[in-house]
């Protein structure tokens, strides 16, 4: 079994920050990419940012130049620092592993619980 632990989010005004983490443990051989999706009521879900084992990155343009994605290879870490937020950045943030390769010897994607993150005006 594969966990991926959030921590991080609530409210914020409107050009305030905040940072979120997220720990993948348990049953895991190997990590690909990481990265963080987030969905806003009546909207499908989203890919925010995602990085690399490489530290690679790729951002929604929404966020480019406001949020930064990094990551710990060694403690499956990944995090997620928000600046300038906005009010059209509230929704449930995911944490997202695509493609973890798995003790049972093949590889799953796998989310995180999801935390509200609202940026009032």
């Amino acid at each position: 079994q594969v966990h991926l632990v959030e921590s991080g989010g609530g409210l914020v005004q409107a050009g305030g920050s905040l940072r979120r983490s997220c720990a993948a443990s348990g049953s895991i051989v190997s990590i690909n990419a990481m990265g963080w999706y987030r969905q806003a009521p009546g909207k499908q879900r989203e890919l925010v940012a995602m990085i690399s084992t490489g530290s690679s990155t790729n951002y929604a343009d929404s966020v480019k130049g406001r949020f930064t994605i990094s990551r710990d290879n060694a403690a499956n870490t990944v995090w997620l620092q928000m600046n300038s937020l906005k009010p059209e950045d509230t929704a449930v943030y995911y944490c997202n592993a695509p493609g973890v390769l798995n003790t049972m010897g093949y590889r799953a994607n796998y989310w995180g619980q999801g935390t509200q993150v609202t940026v009032s005006s």
